[in-house]
């Protein structure tokens, strides 16, 4: 019988506590806290969602009556959907229940660890499996597929970001979608200047493919900001 495999590393990352908001958080983690998400991932992944959310209706052509009904069965005002209320309503509805649908991919650096889909770590993990090796993650097989510890935590403080800086959020959406949402909420509003280093990471290789730019592609934070499709996550 081929004895159990106990690997040197863990996928999920145990949760010690929660994340504080204010501005030292991401400099005064203890070891224990270190591989929990940064203000910087934390708003990165939000407006990612957000903007993909929205993206889904920017082009409805859907008129919305509000207002009393008139003698004559109509309504007082016409607006469109695709600039009302509800549209920002509906797609900031749950929007930090979507990062459950994240998965760690520890073979990659920096903010891309984050990532939809199973990471080349946990595909090589499940072959192993299915080859008859016993592999010890120290959780059930069942429940390898479960949102870790680390993605529960991102989505945690992804809700209170969320909650913190909504008015910004309403205030971009009415006034300034001229403006990247990432730079207008992370880089205007949540963020100090050197916590900014995850907005310049793009993922550019292959799956699995650690090696982007060195480890991490910066940008200067005075320059346009990349519009992070949730597709390449």
């Amino acid at each position: 019988m081929l004895r159990p495999l106990i690997l040197g590393f863990l996928l999920l990352s145990p949760l010690t506590g929660a994340a504080e908001e204010d501005d030292a958080n991401d400099k005064d983690k203890d070891k224990d806290n270190d591989r929990l998400p940064t203000k910087c991932e934390v708003c990165k992944f939000l407006t990612v969602e957000l903007q993909s959310a929205l993206d889904k209706t920017r082009r409805s052509k859907e008129v919305l009556e509000i207002g009393a009904v008139l003698d004559n069965g109509k309504r007082k005002k016409k607006i469109m959907y695709n600039t009302s209320e509800m549209r920002l309503a509906e797609a900031m509805d749950n929007i930090c229940e979507r990062i459950l649908q994240y998965n760690v991919h520890a073979e990659r650096p920096g903010s891309l660890r984050y990532a939809k889909g199973t990471s080349e770590t946990m595909m090589t993990l499940k072959n192993l499996v299915h080859k008859g090796v016993k592999v010890e993650l120290g959780i059930p097989f069942e429940m390898w597929d479960e949102p870790s510890a680390e993605v529960t935590d991102l989505k945690k403080q992804c809700e209170n970001m969320l909650e913190r800086y909504e008015d910004v959020v309403e205030d971009w959406y009415f006034h300034h979608q001229d403006l990247e949402l990432e730079r207008f909420l992370c880089v205007s509003h949540v963020l100090m200047v050197d916590q900014r280093d995850c907005l310049g990471e793009v993922w550019s290789g292959r799956k699995g493919d650690a090696s982007v730019s060195g480890g991490k592609e910066r940008r200067r934070t005075d320059q346009p900001v990349h519009h992070h499709d949730a597709g390449e996550l």
